[in-house]
């Protein structure tokens, strides 16, 4: 905790709201917003996978294969779509055209996909396919069969990547200084991680089979699922309605220098332009390498995780209700972190050991992780499972979720602070070019990278547990270079934010754009 903040507001508050009175009026709505955002996030982040892992002849090996040939594609292409709107149109314009899209989307799934999966799922011709191909292929199979569920299941993952990542948080840092970054993320982050807990407390509810409607006859999943999708649309709704609000009346006294503010998002981008931007910033680059880092580590764990969860909770309702429960400690944890540690650690420590703390946990509870999972056979794994009055797969699966709710209660909280704090010291072309290229797609190329992964030992070795021990071998690679770029992005971050100056990219090669380079490759 800095001096400055301790003397405004005494010891403990600074701690707990270092918020101004004059503030509310701005920080207020953005903390909702965000809730609202979030809220939709954890919902999907729990009901995608168990759609997708208990749909016919599906598991989690499945999860890489729509990584790679689905999530990247499509992530391509919303990014190229938004770089096309953000040159026509203003910030406010730009989050109401693709809220809808998502909101328009699962609006269609639970009232035409979901009800007639049985007339538009080829299973005849998944069928035919498995017969031929070796059964290691069962994931791209079953990702094909149940189509509908993998658009799901990607426009689940594009959601935290499009709404939460690009739109709210470019929003933000576009409002939100240095200073006040300090002080506004990590509360912004107790809102979110209420939301959190709330969604774990909606999925439960849902998956619990509390009430029962006529039409679905006794398909208490499809029921569940079908009941998800229409909160994800009314909170979409409101999330879109609360930020016309907030641009009506907190900008309305800017409404004469409103072009003049959306006049970053006026920038002309393109795909070729922010990438090649990208690659000649060695700062931009130390983001991208932390990004890419965090998703490909995480991703690769949790598809261990998830695949032992399937085989302790094969039945769908009962799946998503376990995931629900987990989605619940990590608002807690996240709570827990965002008011005693995250903002004070920031102030005290800086950035770098703010940064640091994320790749450590995951690390040390990985490791744990995938030690339970190696031994699993052992007398001395198998008698301590029983001293807990358990099996080893319920071990495991505890320390999976366990490893699950640190490692994502830091991504809501440490991770996401520093990560977009790192940003706002650059200027406006490299906070709308850099953050476009990185997190618009850098952070699906990384949970991409981690299904080819975990997709190629699959294919080879047959299953996901059995190519387990030879993840635990890419994870330390990983580790090592997360754990290095956060060190080089520290130093500059300081001398960054001392000297109020972005560091210039390096020069293009020859005096030709970046683009019409590209272009000519």
């Amino acid at each position: 905790m800095t001096n400055a903040a301790a003397v405004q507001f005494g010891r403990i508050r600074s701690t707990l709201w270092p918020i101004h009175a004059h503030e509310l009026k701005k920080f207020i709505p953005m903390l909702i917003i965000y809730a609202l955002i979030v809220f939709n996030y954890s919902i999907l982040k729990t009901t995608k996978d168990t759609l997708v892992m208990t749909a016919k002849a599906s598991g989690a090996g499945t999860i890489p294969f729509i990584k790679v040939w689905v999530l990247m594609p499509m992530t391509l292409f919303v990014t190229y779509f938004y770089t096309k709107i953000a040159n026509k149109y203003r910030r406010e314009q730009i989050f109401y055209i693709m809220m809808s899209l998502f909101v328009g989307f699962f609006a269609l799934f639970a009232f035409v996909l979901y009800p007639f999966q049985n007339f538009i799922h080829p299973h005849q011709l998944a069928d035919a396919l498995q017969s031929y191909l070796p059964e290691g292929a069962q994931g791209l199979i079953a990702m094909l069969r149940n189509w509908s569920f993998t658009l799901f299941y990607v426009m689940s993952e594009l959601w935290g990547t499009t709404i939460m990542t690009v739109l709210f948080w470019g929003f933000a840092n576009e409002v939100t200084s240095v200073s006040d970054a300090k002080r506004y993320y990590a509360i912004l982050g107790v809102g979110a991680n209420i939301a959190t807990m709330l969604a774990g407390e909606a999925i439960g509810y849902l998956s619990s089979g509390a009430f029962s409607l006529p039409i679905y006859k006794g398909d208490s999943w499809g029921q569940s699922l079908s009941l998800i999708s229409v909160v994800i649309v009314f909170s979409g709704l409101a999330s879109m309605f609360l930020f016309r609000y907030v641009n009506l009346s907190f900008f309305a006294g800017d409404a004469k220098t409103a072009e003049g503010r959306a006049e970053p998002e006026k920038m002309r981008m393109g795909m070729r332009k922010n990438f090649a931007y990208l690659a000649r910033s060695r700062y931009l680059i130390y983001i991208a390498i932390i990004v890419l880092s965090y998703n490909i580590s995480l991703n690769m764990i949790e598809v261990v995780w998830k695949d032992q969860v399937q085989q302790l909770y094969p039945n769908p309702t009962e799946q998503n209700a376990f995931y629900g429960k987990v989605i619940w400690w990590i608002g807690a944890m996240s709570t827990v972190l965002s008011l005693a540690f995250t903002g004070p650690v920031t102030r005290r420590f800086g950035w770098t050991v703010s940064a640091l703390v994320t790749p450590v946990i995951l690390l040390v509870s990985g490791a744990l992780f995938f030690f339970c999972h190696y031994f699993r056979q052992t007398p001395f794994l198998h008698h301590f499972s029983c001293v807990l009055g358990a099996t080893p797969l319920m071990l495991i699966v505890l320390i999976g979720s366990i490893q699950n709710i640190f490692s994502r209660a830091c991504k809501f909280t440490f991770f996401d602070t520093t990560k977009e704090i790192a940003f706002i010291p650059l200027s406006p072309e490299s906070k709308l070019k850099g953050k476009a290229a990185i997190d618009g797609v850098g952070s699906r190329l990384g949970k991409s990278g981690s299904g080819l992964i975990h997709q190629s030992l699959i294919i080879t070795l047959g299953s996901v547990s059995m190519s387990t021990p030879v993840v635990g071998v890419f994870l330390g690679l990983f580790f090592i270079g997360w754990i290095s770029a956060v060190k080089s992005l520290g130093k500059q971050f300081d001398e960054l934010s001392t000297s109020s100056q972005e560091p210039a990219p390096e020069p293009a090669p020859n005096p030709t754009t970046a683009d019409e380079s590209l272009a000519r490759v």
